[in-house]
């Protein structure tokens, strides 16, 4: 649930910040995504043994900075131009969607190995 966080997270932001305007490319917010790889988990047992995913960081996209030339723009550098962030908002709703949606598939599956468990510690107990 840790890397569903961080991708919503991730995706908030950039679109927080996709119609910041800068005077300078440096400046610019540039999209950010994280780096996910499979871990092994360590701690179950070999009989529950299986694969998560751990964030091993979060890259700024080298997609390239929108440049507008837009004179009358305080922002505006001394050529007149200012920049926009490298955010494409449709990826970002879909990215979105698709954290929140694996979030929540990630809830209900904790919650029922809950009740799982639960069931069998009654069965255990005579129940």
């Amino acid at each position: 649930m840790g890397a569903e966080s961080v991708r919503l997270n991730t995706t908030a932001s950039n679109i927080a910040n996709a119609n910041s305007v800068s005077s300078s490319y440096e400046e610019t917010y540039k999209a950010r995504h994280p780096v996910f790889a499979a871990a092994l988990d360590q701690a179950s047992s070999d009989m529950t043994k299986g694969a998560g995913v751990k964030v091993l960081g979060i890259v700024e996209s080298t997609k390239p900075l929108m440049v507008e030339y837009a004179p009358g723009n305080p922002l505006a550098d001394a050529n007149g131009y200012i920049y926009k962030p490298n955010v494409n908002i449709v990826e970002e709703m879909a990215d979105m969607l698709s954290a929140s949606k694996g979030y929540e598939t990630n809830v209900q599956i904790a919650d029922t190995t809950k009740r799982i468990f639960r069931r069998v510690l009654q069965l255990g107990q005579g129940q």
